[in-house]
C-alpha cells in the first residue's frame, strides 16, 4: 500500500492534488503512473483509496474512489507527559515507536531535573508523520508544546483521566496495569534522566496521581515511556 499523509483532504472531495513534496515522492521516487492506486490519510481517522489521474512531479492529481472514516479508531486515550531526553534522538525514537504501537497525545514535560528545556515541534512532528505512514495509522497523535511540570498539573487538575506517575523513589506502588481500567482516558507522567524531584512527586500525589512501577529494572526515560505505551495497548487489546 502506497500511503500519503494529506491533512487538507476532506471526505467529500472527488479529486485531490498532492503537495509538491508528496508528488515528487510519488512520481520521482516511487515512479507511479496513470491508473496506479494509492491511499491517503488525513490524520483524523480518514483513509482514502485513490487513483492517479495526472502523474505530475509537482502537483499529482488523484481521483478519490472510496473513503473510510474512523479507520482503526482507538477505544482509549493515552496521554504521556514525558521529559525530553538530553539526547534528542532517544526522544525521537520514543515518538516513532509509540506512534507505531498506538498513542493519542504526547506532552514534552520540563521538570526540575530536566537536562533539555526545549524541543523543536516541527522536527518531532515529521518523525510522527513518518511513523504513521510506516504503521498505516489513520490518526496522528497530538504533540503539545513543551510545558513545565507545574503548569501541566494545573492544566489537568479537573480531568476525568486515570492519572499516574512513574518515579524511582522507594515507596509503595502498584504496577501500571493494576491501576488502569480498559477503554478509558489515561495520563502517565515520565520524568527526566534524574527522575522527578521530591517536590514534584509530592505535588502529583496531592493532585490525585497514583504512583506506579514499571518493573524492577531502572529504565531510561524513553524506555519507561514506551513501556507504559505497550502496557496500555495490551490492556486495551480486543
Amino acid at each position: 500500500m502506497q500511503l500519503f499523509f494529506t491533512e487538507e483532504i476532506k471526505p467529500d472531495f472527488k479529486n485531490f492534488i498532492l503537495s509538491e513534496e508528496e508528488s515528487k515522492h510519488a512520481i520521482r521516487v516511487l515512479r507511479l503512473q496513470v491508473g496506479d492506486g494509492v491511499h491517503l490519510m488525513d490524520g483524523r481517522g480518514g483513509l482514502y483509496e485513490a487513483e492517479i489521474l495526472d502523474p505530475h512531479p509537482k502537483r499529482t492529481v488523484l481521483t478519490i474512489l472510496n473513503v473510510q472514516e474512523n479507520y482503526q479508531q482507538s477505544s482509549y486515550h493515552l496521554h504521556i507527559a514525558v521529559a525530553p531526553t538530553k539526547n534528542i534522538d532517544r526522544f525521537e525514537w520514543f515518538l516513532e515507536k509509540a506512534t507505531e504501537i498506538g498513542i493519542q497525545e504526547i506532552t514534552p514535560l520540563i521538570c526540575e531535573h530536566s537536562e533539555r528545556k526545549e524541543v523543536k515541534l516541527d522536527r518531532l512532528n515529521k518523525v510522527i508523520i513518518s511513523a504513521i505512514k510506516q504503521s498505516l495509522k489513520a490518526y496522528i497523535p497530538k504533540l503539545n508544546p513543551a510545558i513545565s511540570f507545574n503548569e501541566f498539573c494545573k492544566q489537568q487538575e479537573n480531568t476525568n483521566a486515570i492519572k499516574t506517575i512513574a518515579h524511582c523513589t522507594d515507596s509503595e506502588k502498584k504496577y501500571l496495569n493494576q491501576v488502569l481500567t480498559p477503554k478509558k482516558t489515561y495520563i502517565v507522567l515520565i520524568g527526566p534522566e534524574g527522575d522527578f524531584s521530591t517536590t514534584e512527586i509530592e505535588q502529583a500525589l496531592k493532585m490525585g496521581y497514583q504512583p506506579i512501577s514499571l518493573g524492577e529494572a531502572r529504565l531510561r526515560t524513553e524506555t519507561a515511556a514506551l513501556t507504559s505505551c505497550m502496557e496500555v495497548s495490551l490492556l486495551n487489546r480486543a
